[in-house]
């Protein structure tokens, strides 16, 4: 499956929009524990290892560029030996990759999550323990030849709901965490991501 998502800072009256008629499909709190190495090699190619609860999942970018990026557009993994394939290692666990890697974690992030389901648009509110409010509004699809038309419902559904004009161009809520506390690992993913 591939992950098609948009992400928006919304005021209240946008937020009341958005979820009024939606079903509500629950409220979560994880932990997320994100790794790269010294030379933030992953996130310089917007690629996401993290760890959430006791699961590894890796988000692969499938963006031509950063640059001319409309939504963020991800092929997921989320089985370890999968991940393990991905970057041609077999034979040991996940664990004692990170090691060998020297992927150490450089943020970790504890959200609350208010997911509503509305027109087919999965929407999520999130809460960060840092005091940082986002939503992401998603749809998942199955094939690559898919990505624009999915692109373009979710910036209509956020303009019906009068949220476009709030968009979030870069990145989320590790880009915030970045932000605020290690402008350093920021400053190198602009420079990577010509920005």
């Amino acid at each position: 499956m591939i992950e098609v998502e948009k992400k928006f800072i919304l005021t209240p009256e946008q937020e009341k929009s958005l979820i009024e008629g939606a079903e509500f499909l629950g409220e979560k709190q994880f932990t997320d524990i994100y790794y790269d190495d010294n030379n933030f090699s992953l996130t310089k190619k917007d690629i996401w290892l993290r760890e959430r609860g006791s699961k590894f999942e890796l988000k692969l970018p499938m963006n031509e560029s950063l640059e001319k990026r409309v939504a963020d557009q991800y092929r997921e993994l989320d089985v370890e030996d999968d991940i393990l394939d991905h970057f041609g290692v077999n034979g040991i666990n996940i664990k004692d990759f990170l090691i060998q890697k020297n992927y150490l974690p450089f943020c970790t992030i504890t959200t609350t999550r208010r997911k509503y389901k509305k027109d087919g648009f999965v929407i999520d509110l999130d809460g960060m323990d840092f005091g940082y409010t986002l939503a992401e509004i998603e749809l998942m699809i199955e094939s690559e030849s898919k990505i624009q038309e999915a692109t373009q419902s979710i910036i209509q559904f956020a303009k019906k709901h009068n949220a476009d004009a709030n968009a979030v161009i870069m990145g989320g809520k590790v880009m915030e965490y970045l932000r605020r506390k290690n402008p350093a690992h920021l400053q190198a993913l602009i420079d990577a991501w010509k920005l």
